[in-house]
């Protein structure tokens, strides 16, 4: 009367899975130079994350700190000291 158990589900597809390099040089380019390369970086980790089925955590990351990079370089440059730091005055 008990039917068997159906069968587990397929291993996810192997080979091309750059979740964690995507998320790295998301965090990397949005904490150091380039806030826009930090958000793409970061979205193209959430959605290979969500591809493979691994967690979105560096992608997030990346965001954010992408996204406070940018709102720093506009505060410093409105402020008008971007080529000269705050202990040069």
């Amino acid at each position: 009367m008990n039917a068997p158990y159906p069968p587990p589900p397929p291993p996810p597809a192997a080979g091309r899975d750059r979740t964690t390099l995507w998320g790295v040089l998301g965090i990397i380019f949005g904490l150091l130079c380039c806030g826009i390369l930090g958000i793409v970086f970061g979205y193209l980790s959430i959605r290979d994350a969500k591809r493979f089925g691994k967690s979105p955590l560096l992608g997030w990351l990346a965001i954010a700190f992408g996204v406070i990079n940018l709102i720093a370089s506009a505060i410093v440059r409105a402020r008008g000291s971007y080529y000269y730091p705050y202990w040069y005055r």
